[in-house]
């Protein structure tokens, strides 16, 4: 069963909530980070993309940029940018994007589950990445990278999380530049805690990474580096969990900018030698395992994969 905790989290004072929050560090490279955080001392990127405050050639894997970052946090705590709970506290946090919403419940998540199976994966990670965010944990002590962890709906979870929305007001409430709406309750209450804490433990057998495989593998592995003796907050790591019934499943499509000067029939003549391939008269968007849309040349494509391939 899935072990969750609270957790003391450190957190933007009310009024600079927007001007903190930031996307997450692997979906910006520097370049773009250093444009998305101009003007803006507050921005998060200034911790978790710390090479943005050096000069521009730096190595972005170099101790002077996890340094850096360690800085950053520190300053931001020195001039009351973050703020840290008293007590461990759990956050219920809804997004809005396009009218749909979603909820979730921001939690510390338990290393033991990852290592056991009992939070489930399904990628692969990379060492190179791996060692980047072990390096930035290390060096900084704290955890700047949420873990997205989905779960099968329970309704008695639901309900108590709908009710702690609807009798108290956000601590935050925002809406970001890309239009998206971050709304986020803390929920304060030690009877509220111990029961969402309970029913995790009793009725979510399993967690399911949907995004965060290299924050949770490198967390699992600072643990390990730590050793005896280390605070048990290495034992957990920054997780929002999601309920099912919540959860859209967006496209998440690839695009290639030419063809490398080979014809579309060259191209698809390739792709026959691994995939069956059919031409289908509107948008396909794959309905099982190993099959693949292809819009290319104002046609759309079947892909199945072959077998072995």
């Amino acid at each position: 069963m899935a072990s969750i905790s609270p957790f003391k989290a450190l957190r933007p004072v009310p009024q600079l909530a927007a001007q903190v929050a930031s996307r997450p560090y692997d979906v910006l490279n520097s370049s773009e980070a250093r444009q998305e955080a101009a003007g803006n001392p507050d921005s998060f990127l200034h911790i978790t993309k710390s090479e943005i405050d050096l000069p521009e050639n730096i190595d972005t894997h170099s101790t002077q940029v996890y340094d850096k970052a360690k800085e950053n946090l520190q300053d931001f705590i020195r001039k009351g940018v973050l703020i840290q709970e008293e007590k461990p506290l759990y956050y219920i946090y809804r997004l809005i994007m396009n009218g749909r919403s979603q909820t979730g419940l921001v939690c510390a998540s338990s290393v033991d589950d990852y290592e056991k199976d009992v939070i489930k994966k399904h990628e692969f990670t990379r060492p190179d990445k791996e060692a980047d965010r072990i390096h930035h944990m290390q060096t900084i002590r704290a955890q700047t990278g949420n873990v997205f962890l989905a779960y099968n709906s329970v309704g008695a979870i639901d309900d108590l999380i709908e009710g702690w929305k609807h009798g108290h007001a956000p601590a935050y409430d925002f809406v970001a530049e890309d239009g998206i709406g971050h709304t986020v309750w803390v929920v304060d209450d030690e009877g509220t805690i111990q029961a969402i804490t309970a029913l995790f433990a009793t009725e979510v057998p399993f967690t399911y990474i949907a995004d965060g495989h290299h924050r949770a593998a490198s967390a699992a592995k600072v643990r390990k580096a730590l050793g005896q003796g280390a605070s048990t907050a290495s034992d957990y790591f920054l997780t929002t969990l999601f309920p099912s019934a919540q959860l859209q499943i967006m496209d998440y499509n690839r695009l290639v900018h030419d063809l490398n000067g080979h014809s579309v029939e060259e191209l698809i003549d390739a792709l026959q030698k691994e995939f069956f391939v059919g031409r289908v008269d509107k948008a396909f968007q794959p309905q099982q395992l190993h099959e693949f849309g292809l819009y290319v040349d104002g046609g759309w494509y079947k892909l199945v994969a072959k077998e072995g391939s």
